[in-house]
């Protein structure tokens, strides 16, 4: 069981061992100004501590205000924390030559999100579709990768470890908020969004039955919606291994970003990628 609040005492869940991966990621430091790449090894583990908790937390900050513009309200100085982190699994990943972390993701179960009242996109989104499936529902949130690891392996081993969390407590569907960036160039443009959104709906839109209401919407019609671009590489990633899209997105004004609803059933899993992470 993972430890990661000072107050909060957790109901049982099983989390894995450490799990050590060696991928062939090709960090490029530069040497005499050559860019020469360097092998990598990664750590992918469950925080067990307060401590641990606040290195992810650290990160987070680092990218999503340094890097992305968000507006970060927090308790404690240059850390992304808010109500939720209590009451989740933060799962992380270190480099292992230097005990960095570059990775991370959180999980808040249907137990601990019982606890709290809600999940964290029921605040940007109207649920009130999937309430037959909350006892079967992890949520996903705050994923973000060091940006000199983003070539892939990070990810795929934070999939893995998702993965097998799931299976461990007989869960099956993953739900989150997928953010595109709202700030282009410094600047505010709702373009990028309105489009993808429009290309992927026609596709990736999941049945009625599961669609779900922004609380507070981003105003699609001010907006171009036939721009040629491509989804962020995690959302594409997540489309790739069969998730689908739950309804438009809303407007988060604090991270400048629009965040899409999505749901990952393992069911829906491609057979290669449940062999990959699921030893199916």
């Amino acid at each position: 069981m993972a430890i990661v609040a000072e107050a909060v005492e957790h109901q049982y869940i099983e989390l894995s061992s450490p799990i050590r991966h060696h991928h062939p990621l090709h960090i490029r430091p530069t040497i005499g100004g050559i860019q020469k790449p360097a092998p990598l090894s990664l750590d992918v583990t469950w925080a067990k501590h307060l401590d641990e908790v606040r290195q992810a937390q650290r990160l987070r900050y680092d990218v999503f205000s340094q890097e992305m513009g968000a507006r970060i309200q927090s308790s404690i100085a240059k850390h992304d924390i808010d109500i939720f982190d209590n009451f989740c699994e933060h799962l992380i990943v270190r480099d292992s030559n230097t005990q960095e972390v570059v990775g991370t993701y959180r999980l808040l179960t249907p137990s601990q999100a019982n606890r709290i009242g809600s999940t964290y996109t029921d605040t940007e989104f109207d649920l009130i579709r999937l309430r037959n499936i909350r006892s079967r529902m992890v949520e996903l949130g705050r994923s973000c990768v060091h940006p000199n690891y983003r070539q892939g392996s990070v990810i795929m081993a934070l999939w893995g470890a998702l993965a097998e969390f799931m299976v461990r407590n007989q869960l099956d569907i993953m739900i989150g908020c997928a953010s595109i960036p709202m700030i282009h160039q410094g600047i505010f443009n709702g373009d990028y969004a309105t489009s993808i959104w429009n290309k992927l709906k026609q596709k990736y839109l999941a049945p009625i039955d599961l669609q779900v209401t922004p609380r507070y919407a981003l105003p699609l019609d001010r907006f171009q919606s036939n721009l040629s671009i491509d989804p962020p590489p995690l959302i594409k990633g997540y489309l790739r291994i069969g998730a689908k899209l739950l309804g438009p997105p809303a407007w988060d004004p604090d991270f400048n970003t629009a965040d899409l609803p999505m749901m990952m059933r393992l069911d829906d899993m491609p057979s290669r990628y449940r062999k990959h992470f699921l030893g199916e």
